[in-house]
């Protein structure tokens, strides 16, 4: 018998065409395999019937552990009999199929790190070592099929130790594109902070040296640069402040091993399992009693951000140090993308650093670190990007049209909805300038080519003024296809609807700021969203922003324009004109704005009252990073119980937050700190819970979802849970995407594909 087979799904850089060959070879089956231009592996096999059908079978029951199967088309015909071997092939560029993509970068696996270590291996203390099962894969490839010569280790010949692994079928490097040792791969070297090479024989040691004494160096990775210092000592971090004009935004930090981790925080079951995972992101942990680490790392927040070495590279700058940890942060300059090329690195970075570790690969694609989180027991994505991009979201339905889906303004993704897979970029970013839009539009042009797709609708944000806005009306016309405006909340629960599958569900969609289809601020509200569409429901009471954006930026403006309407604020607003960049001029300014009703921007938004509520009680009075007054209250809360007791006040399904913002107020110097920080998040998220509960039950509805910027809270979210759960009802949060923005592009595509049928 012979079987001609088109593999589809993740199949080509996971160590897929030698598992076949084995496979076949296991089976005594003659033919070949080889990788196709649409990321597909074709196989033909030739022999003894049941032994083929047995192989078809193992093919999907016993594949390597980073492969995914998603389709398998099979052709049974007679014996040609031209094959004398099984054998690996030259690949092909031809493409017939969509939706078939390469995997993520993979952390090191525990056979490398063992010959890391191992003296007698030839690969001891060799920093790019990788195999099939890990290292590199969205971040180097530059075209299909994914071969070394498509990829950036091109330009390092194997030598012939390499060479006879690669070509060994019994070896663990048997066709691993990435293959390399310490006389043919990447080197790695240290300079000064202007290029100028410091002559040292084990660079990457040195550079663990320099960190610990306290100098800040930028470590190029696999996905771009970061920029590390020492944990324990806060003046470089504050330096590193400083030059990366972070004043306040937490820095991310890359532990040792786990036993250190545990030494500075608490540390679950599954916080564990996902600190250890082959995807390694950052994980947002809880400080612990005696953490020990310096507090400029996580300024007036209850947890830290820790991910776990994920390269040799990393695990070799520990070697010769004490130090716990080292802040490892992203290295790009403010508003813009990481930093990948070395040249780049020295021009925009070299002001800001001591030394550079570089090494000579190129990086193809820069890929930020993913973050997650847990609430309880459950993970919650903050940012999707290293180890899961692109690989994608499996939908229940199969949609018709193929359609890519631009996000809005912040926290931007990519996607690429085909049929039923949604495929989501690495994390882009905020999309303000020039070079982030231009890394979205590369971005997408790649993932187009990945996955060998064809376009047939755009999706973007309502709001006109987002660049994504203007970039999806722009390459609509450039495909000639429909471009869909899709509002922002909307978007946010059919993310949530996409991820579980469902057709209809009320949503609960809570953040900073959407655009509305009444034009106006969006940003606390419930919804119920359907295949054809949305409805809103109800939402947050609408609340003065005093000078539109700046209200966002100094959140002592939200807290006047609410306290405004029940209060006398004259002597408090006085009080904290320190807390405002022009002092009493602006508070005049404030108080006549506020008297002739000189407002006109209103909003809904649980964000912006979160805002407030950081303001009155001196937590956070400058947002000088996205979300910092809500996670500064958040922290603050902790340790906090509900002394107010305030039952939710709902008029007509508006929730109404003055009397919250008020009773905060009024009652500041009775309570702690801790305790109204928790009191206000209790009487939000009741709030919330409460309308979204009555909807359910008039609609007949079973299903209540929580998406936005505020479904990281873990008291708001539990708080919600606990109600709908208690009411009989189902409580969806996201699971495979974050809740932010990041989900946005998929919601998108998802709400106009739903649309389109």
């Amino acid at each position: 018998m012979r079987a001609e087979i088109k593999v589809k799904g993740i199949v080509q850089g996971v160590g897929f065409r030698p598992f076949v060959y084995r496979l076949a070879v296991t089976h005594g089956l003659l033919g070949f395999v080889r990788n196709r231009g649409d990321a597909t592996a074709e196989i033909v096999v030739e022999g003894n019937q049941n032994k083929v059908k047995q192989f078809i079978h193992d093919l999907e029951d016993k594949k390597p552990p980073l492969a995914r199967i998603y389709d398998m088309e099979i052709a049974y015909k007679e014996d040609e009999g031209k094959f004398e071997k099984f054998t690996i092939v030259k690949s092909t560029e031809k493409t017939e199929f969509s939706g078939s993509v390469i995997p993520p970068d993979v952390a090191i696996c525990n056979e490398c790190v063992k010959e890391l270590k191992d003296h007698t291996n030839r690969r001891f203390e060799y920093f790019f070592i990788t195999c099939t099962d890990c290292g590199p894969r969205y971040t180097i490839i530059e075209r299909l099929p994914y071969d070394r010569p498509n990829t950036t280790m091109q330009k390092f010949e194997m030598c012939t130790h390499c060479s006879h692994e690669y070509e060994n079928p019994l070896d663990r490097r048997f066709h691993a594109q990435t293959i390399a040792c310490p006389k043919c791969g990447p080197k790695a070297y240290l300079t000064a902070n202007n290029g100028e090479p410091l002559e040292e024989k084990d660079p990457i040691r040195e550079a663990g040296r320099l960190l610990e004494e306290g100098y800040i160096v930028a470590v190029k990775g696999n996905g771009g640069f970061h920029v590390a210092t020492a944990t324990t000592k806060s003046e470089p971090i504050e330096k590193l402040r400083n030059v990366k004009h972070r004043s306040q935004k937490p820095f991310a930090i890359m532990a040792r091993d786990l036993k250190t981790v545990k030494t500075f925080a608490e540390v679950s079951a599954e916080e564990e399992k996902l600190l250890t995972s082959y995807i390694r992101p950052i994980v947002l942990l809880r400080k612990g009693e005696n953490y020990y680490l310096s507090e400029a790392i996580a300024p007036k927040l209850h947890n830290v951000g820790v991910m776990l070495p994920y390269t040799g590279l990393h695990i070799m700058l520990f070697d010769p140090v004490k130090e716990p940890a080292f802040v490892m942060t992203s290295a790009n300059p403010p508003n813009e993308p990481i930093v990948t090329d070395n040249k780049e690195a020295l021009k925009k970075l070299g002001n800001s650093v001591d030394y550079f570790l570089f090494h000579n690969r190129i990086i193809a694609h820069r890929c930020d670190d993913s973050v997650a989180r847990l609430h309880d027991s459950r993970q919650t994505l903050v940012r999707r990007s290293r180890g899961y991009a692109p690989e994608p979201i499996q939908l229940k339905n199969v949609l018709k049209h193929c359609a890519l889906g631009l996000g809005a303004e912040q926290n931007v993704t990519a996607c690429i909805l085909l049929h039923d897979k949604a495929f989501i970029s690495q994390h882009i970013g905020d999309v303000e300038n020039v070079e982030t839009l231009e890394f979205l539009k590369n971005a997408i042009h790649h993932l187009i080519r990945l996955t060998n797709s064809k376009v047939e609708l755009v999706a973007c944000d309502v709001h006109p003024k987002f660049p994504t806005t203007a970039l999806a009306h722009k390459m609509g016309k450039e495909l000639n296809t429909l471009t869909v405006s899709v509002q922002h909340h909307h978007a946010h629960i059919a993310a949530l609807m996409g991820e579980n599958n469902i057709d209809e569900m009320i949503g609960i969609a809570c953040d900073g700021f959407g655009l509305g289809t009444d034009g106006k601020a969006w940003g606390g509200e419930i919804l119920y969203c359907d295949t054809t569409g949305f409805k809103r429901l109800g939402h947050l009471q609408e609340q003065p922003m005093l000078g539109g954006d700046l209200a966002t930026q100094y959140p002592i403006r939200m807290a006047a324009g609410i306290l405004h309407q029940t209060t006398d604020i004259t002597e408090w607003l006085f009080a904290n004109t320190d807390h405002l960049p022009h002092g009493e001029t602006e508070a005049k300014i404030i108080l006549k704005q506020l008297e002739t009703r000189e407002t006109a921007v209103k909003t809904t938004s649980f964000g912006r009252v979160l805002d407030a509520v950081a303001a009155i009680l001196g937590i956070c009075t400058e947002r000088t990073y996205e979300g910092e007054p809500a996670m500064k209250l958040e922290s603050a809360a902790v340790n906090g119980k509900d002394v107010l007791g305030l039952e939710p006040e709902i008029e007509g399904n508006t929730l109404n937050t003055t009397v919250l913002v008020t009773e905060l107020f009024e009652k500041r110097s009775k309570f702690s700190t801790a305790d109204l920080a928790y009191s206000a998040q209790s009487y939000l998220a009741k709030g919330v819970a409460h309308i979204a509960v009555e909807q359910a039950n008039r609609m007949g509805l079973k299903r209540v979802g929580f998406s936005g910027g505020v479904a990281y809270n873990e008291h708001i979210t539990c708080t919600i849970r606990k109600i709908i759960e208690k009411n009989g009802l189902n409580f969806l949060v996201h699971e495979k995407l974050p809740a932010g923005d990041g989900c946005i592009s998929f919601g998108q595509v998802y709400a106009a594909c739903l649309g389109m049928e």
